[in-house]
């Protein structure tokens, strides 16, 4: 099964820029699809920035402009550089990948994922 780490969270202030990395692990039997998603307790869960099969980013109106998605070919490695964060963005961070390359790219707030990891906090103060 394939599992998922994140790491990169952290505290920064307003403005500031964090990189998060997904590092996948496991048997790849078929393709999948990527995305980070985040989630504050009590909020449902928000799609932030996937990848869809042809490897174009899809973003959150939220945070276009300030976040880019990207992956490491050879490894599968998924990142998130978010710059000019700003306190609204404090959540926990998870990435998330599906062999349903379609649903991943909606970055659908209730879609059952196949892979997620244990999350990465970020906080941004103001």
């Amino acid at each position: 099964r394939i599992q998922l780490v994140e790491s990169g969270g952290g505290s920064v202030q307003a403005g500031g820029s964090l990189r998060l990395s997904c590092k996948p692990s496991g048997p790849t039997l078929s393709k999948y699809c990527m995305g980070w998603f985040r989630q504050v307790p009590g909020k449902e869960r928000e799609g932030v920035a996937a990848l869809d099969e042809d490897g174009t980013p899809r973003y959150a109106d939220v945070v276009k402009g300030r976040f880019t998605i990207s992956q490491d070919k050879t490894t599968n490695t998924l990142y998130l550089q978010m710059d000019n964060l700003m306190p609204e963005d404090t959540a926990m961070y998870h990435c998330a990948g599906d062999h349903d390359c379609v649903t991943i790219a909606t970055m659908s707030s209730t879609y059952p994922f196949n892979y997620w990891g244990q999350g990465t906090q970020v906080t941004v103060s103001s």
